[in-house]
């Protein structure tokens, strides 16, 4: 059984289910901890690699409700956080969204030092990490793919089980022990931009609403008049009128608007795929498999196999890691515990700090993915056919079809009066999950 979750976001998501045990294990020091009346953890996740690509370090709190039980995540804001080089040098990070700490553009990892995660809190409270190594890595020589109607276990959305198997030849070093880490990240065109809840997309923002009644029949209702001349380039709300209003509460219904311009879905891998070289050091590995994407939509797509390089005790972390999220399925299997890993509270050692600071080398290579092998639905299909352009890849990534704001002579929920033509188009805006940038390998 594999557990799927985004890559780089596992802790903050699986931290609430490994927590119903009420237990810590620390793969460092194993110790257990026995979590009594609200458990309120700090959950680390961040990795330095010697790639040029943005280095952020993730900083969360899951706390559980005093009452219910159950638990809530919420980023760590405002705290002070440093990556400390060598013992000397001193990097400081800056909070780019709630929770998200990024180290210099510039900065990337080098093979062979020493790093160590440290920050403070707004309270004061102070946390560092141990000091991990990057190891070397060995380049990818070749990667192939081939289809498998069964590659992806468990299902996703219950039942489907289609994708790509992906492999790699690479030739393992035998001065050292090596221990490895795969992921990938996969880039889709994507024609959908931006969702609206309860409102609509809007290029300008300097909307005024005017509160009307209507006397016969009695109610409230309000008019949005756009002036046209202060960007917004977001959705705008509607607004719930005064109780009497049959408008109040808001209805619920949803718009959503296609790019602009080109824009790129990026997806990342869902699975721990690890090895250790113990029977094969030194050994040349052929078509060794590191990765399943799932047939998402039969566009082609372009994929970035990574392997990364660990340090001993990282591996011995996301192994166990792995052991609790797959083994499982039995009651002969040990229950799931939330690992605490190599952070801790400067001054109370008996606090479990959950998730990993870990540096890694990464070996990258790309490859085109044509699915000219697929065959049968994708996931996109599941839902029906539809012919809105990028209906396949979106109904996979929320399992719901697109809903476009209706053109004349339909009209929207909320309407915006003197605005430009209904409906808009919405920027691609650059983030973790989408590129305005055309990536290097992508063919048009």
């Amino acid at each position: 059984m594999t557990i799927r979750f985004p890559s780089f976001r596992l802790f903050p998501l699986l931290l609430g289910w490994f927590l119903l045990v009420g237990t810590l294990v620390s793969c460092v020091d194993p110790e257990d901890l026995i979590l009594r009346g609200t458990v309120d953890i700090i959950v680390v996740d961040g990795t330095i690699t010697n790639l040029a690509e943005e280095q952020i370090i993730r900083l969360n709190r899951s706390k559980s409700d005093p009452l219910t039980g159950r638990f809530g995540t919420r980023p760590i804001t405002k705290a002070i956080v440093e990556v400390i080089i060598d013992s000397s040098q001193i990097v400081p990070c800056h909070e780019t969204i709630d929770g998200s700490y990024q180290l210099p553009s510039d900065f990337k990892g080098q093979i062979g030092h020493a790093y160590q995660l440290r920050f403070t809190l707004s309270d004061g409270t102070q946390y560092a990490s141990n000091q991990q190594v990057i190891q070397t890595v060995p380049a990818i020589d070749k990667v192939a793919a081939q289809f498998n109607s069964k590659s992806i276990f468990p299902p996703l959305n219950a039942s489907f089980t289609a994708g790509h198997d992906f492999f790699v030849d690479f030739r393992d070093p035998d001065q050292i022990r090596n221990y490895y880490r795969w992921d990938w990240k996969l880039w889709e065109k994507q024609e959908w931009c931006r969702s609206c809840y309860q409102g609509v997309y809007a290029i300008y923002g300097d909307i005024t609403a005017v509160l009307y009644f209507t006397p016969d029949p009695p109610n409230y209702f309000y008019v949005y008049i756009s002036g046209n001349t202060q960007l917004l380039e977001d959705c705008y709300y509607e607004l719930a009128p005064p109780v009497p209003s049959k408008r109040n509460p808001v209805p619920g219904y949803t718009y959503d608007y296609s790019c602009r311009t080109q824009c790129w879905e990026i997806i990342y891998s869902h699975d721990l795929n690890l090895f250790d070289d113990q029977y094969t050091n030194g050994g040349l590995l052929i078509n060794k498999k590191v990765a399943q994407i799932p047939f998402y939509d039969h566009n082609p797509g372009l994929v970035e196999i990574r392997q990364s390089s660990l340090t001993p005790d990282a591996y011995r972390y996301f192994k166990l890691f792995q052991q609790q999220t797959q083994n499982t399925g039995s009651l002969a299997d040990t229950p799931p515990s939330a690992l605490a890993g190599n952070v801790h509270n400067l001054a109370n050692n008996h606090e479990a700090v959950v998730g990993y600071f870990s540096v890694s080398a990464v070996a990258t290579k790309r490859y085109w993915l044509d699915r000219k092998d697929a065959f049968g639905l994708s996931l996109g299909n599941t839902g029906g056919y539809s012919s809105i352009p990028g209906a396949e890849l979106f109904y996979a990534l929320n399992l719901r079809q697109p809903q476009p704001e209706p053109s004349l002579p339909g009209a929207p929920v909320l309407q915006l009066f003197n605005a430009p033509p209904r409906p808009p188009t919405a920027i691609c805006v650059p983030s973790d999950t989408k590129t305005p940038y055309k990536p290097d390998g992508w063919r048009d």
